[in-house]
């Protein structure tokens, strides 16, 4: 009985140190597949830390950007999914 729970629990274990390294070669790797050119890169020059119930728009205006200049400096930026504490970058060029 207790080689089976022993099995089971490396076999959790191998599954999960598996799947964090995959994530880890995942985060590492920059993949091109043809989306914009490599020269296209947003670069930031100050950063703001999102309080509760911040939006894309109103981290905008507080900050005197249009929308689409916000959302060009962080593209990788989820308007839905704005968290506290997440970096958005206020001042940059695209």
């Amino acid at each position: 009985m207790s080689q089976i729970i022993t099995k089971t629990l490396y076999f959790k274990l191998v599954l999960v140190l598996s799947l964090l390294a995959m994530i880890s070669i995942s985060e590492c790797i920059n993949i091109g597949i043809g989306f914009g050119s490599e020269d296209s890169t947003a670069a930031c020059n100050s950063v703001h830390g999102a309080v509760t119930s911040e939006t894309c728009s109103t981290v905008a205006t507080e900050f005197n950007l249009s929308l689409q200049a916000f959302i060009n400096i962080n593209p990788n930026i989820n308007c839905d999914a704005i968290f506290v504490g997440q970096w958005l970058c206020v001042d940059g060029s695209a």
